[in-house]
């Protein structure tokens, strides 16, 4: 089928075969299609959606797209491999992964960049001078056998399609599909081999579903592709109203997430509550702990231990960057300008939208516009209250880090960081907890 017929097909509302979808993915594989032909089948798959029988189609397409890592003889298993569909903010992965990987779970986590307002944990890492994220497939499993974790970037070898549709998709407005969230996520998850998933659904302003329902929708989407690949995944939809933890910003969250694992006290109370969740279903996935209340007080004790922090520079030594945590503290890049944004009257903050701080966080440089950008891990957004909180006017609400050129932009930034605050007279009640619901094949 030629490429004009093949995105016709799905325009006009049909449903792809295994063997057309196969072939397609082989030629985006190969580069022999052109970008405005991929970016229109995209768009024709974001209005007209796909079946369940296409959409794990396209996933193991995807997945066979290049090399599969085979992690059956790791010792110590089931392997596990964590995700987040993506956040403003999230860098939870830099704490989990390593807690993980410290209660003797083999963590080979293979990780995405940025899209749209959602920052990556590629990104992230790599606002770490030396860090190297292009790992081998040998080399990988290596580290993984050695130190118990490794945090990789696709690459030509593991789910070469996936990255150039993902590039695609980031700036032709068809990130907020479903069927290609969830193959983009499981292709990459079954490419990396591990004997059980952990998927941290975002739900929310911050998130690419806004509403719970579509949440859902994505979750047993996402659950379905497992079970039809034999692997055991469990999903957990999470609340993404606000942005997770203090910064926004790629090395601003690095060094949160290390001042996280360092001293949990310094811990945003519901980004802490949320990675340690994460960490308890990740412990009775992989039967390390017997029940909720064992698997809580073992995340607890690995948080408290600094075995977590150990782990984090453990990984980070092994891939090229600095020896020591407080070494790529030193060394995180620091924007020359920053720039405090007041509160502008006394009240409650009832809201941060986290949709507008991310788009911020983009127009600082953090995230991209087009696929060619280059992302600025220096700048971003700190956070000085969250939602909850009462505030005086006056008082500070957050800090942006900003690049020298951006100086005369700075008052655009404020009014546009201020959009996303609402004020309330009354104390808000938030939900207890971020974990909303979970889902499960096992």
């Amino acid at each position: 089928m030629r490429a004009v017929e093949f995105i016709a097909k799905k325009r006009d509302g049909g449903e792809h075969t295994e063997e057309e979808l196969r072939d397609f993915i082989g030629k985006v594989t190969e580069g022999s299609l052109p970008d405005y032909q991929v970016s229109a089948w995209l768009m024709a798959v974001f209005l007209r959606g796909m079946t369940m029988q296409e959409t794990c189609a396209l996933t193991r397409a995807m997945r066979d797209s290049g090399e599969r890592i085979d992690l059956s003889d790791l010792p110590n298993g089931p392997t596990l491999d964590k995700h987040s569909t993506g956040g403003v903010g999230d860098k939870t992965s830099l704490v989990v992964a390593p807690l993980l990987a410290a209660a003797g779970i083999p963590i080979l986590k293979m990780s995405g960049r940025g899209l749209g307002f959602s920052g990556g944990t590629i990104d992230k890492l790599e606002a770490i001078p030396g860090l190297r994220t292009a790992l081998g497939r040998e080399e990988a499993k290596q580290q993984v056998r050695s130190i118990g974790l490794a945090i990789l970037s696709q690459s030509s070898q593991l789910a070469p399609a996936d990255g150039k549709l993902y590039a695609l998709r980031d700036v032709t407005a068809t990130v907020e599909s479903i069927p290609l969230i969830a193959s983009s996520i499981m292709s990459k998850k079954l490419a990396g081999g591990a004997e059980r998933i952990l998927l941290d659904v975002k739900v929310g302003s911050g998130s690419f579903m806004r509403e719970l329902e579509q949440a859902r929708a994505l979750a047993s989407t996402l659950v379905t592709i497992g079970v039809q690949e034999g692997v055991p995944t469990q999903a957990v939809l999470t609340d993404m109203e606000e942005p997770l933890g203090w910064t926004v910003g790629n090395a601003l969250e690095v060094e949160e997430a290390i001042r996280v694992l360092q001293n949990a006290d310094a811990a945003e109370p519901r980004f802490l509550a949320l990675c340690l969740g994460l960490v308890e279903h990740g412990l009775l996935a992989c039967e390390r702990a017997k029940n909720p209340q064992e698997a809580q007080n073992i995340a607890e004790q690995l948080l408290r231990s600094g075995t977590g922090a150990a782990k984090l520079e453990a990984m980070i030594r092994a891939q090229g960057g600095p020896k020591a945590l407080e070494a790529v503290l030193t060394a995180l890049p620091r924007a020359p300008i920053t720039y405090g944004v007041e509160a502008p009257e006394d009240g409650f903050i009832a809201a941060i939208d986290a949709r507008v701080v991310g788009l911020l966080a983009v127009a600082l440089g953090a995230g991209r516009s087009t696929k060619e950008d280059r992302i600025d891990p220096a700048v971003g957004i700190v956070l000085h209250k969250k939602r909850g909180a009462w505030v005086h006017a006056g008082e500070p609400l957050a800090t942006l880090h900003l690049q020298d050129t951006q100086e005369s932009q700075r008052d655009h930034f404020k009014t546009m960081l201020l959009s996303a605050y609402r004020f309330a007279a009354e104390p808000v009640v938030l939900p207890p907890s971020p974990l909303l619901e979970v889902l499960s094949s096992v």
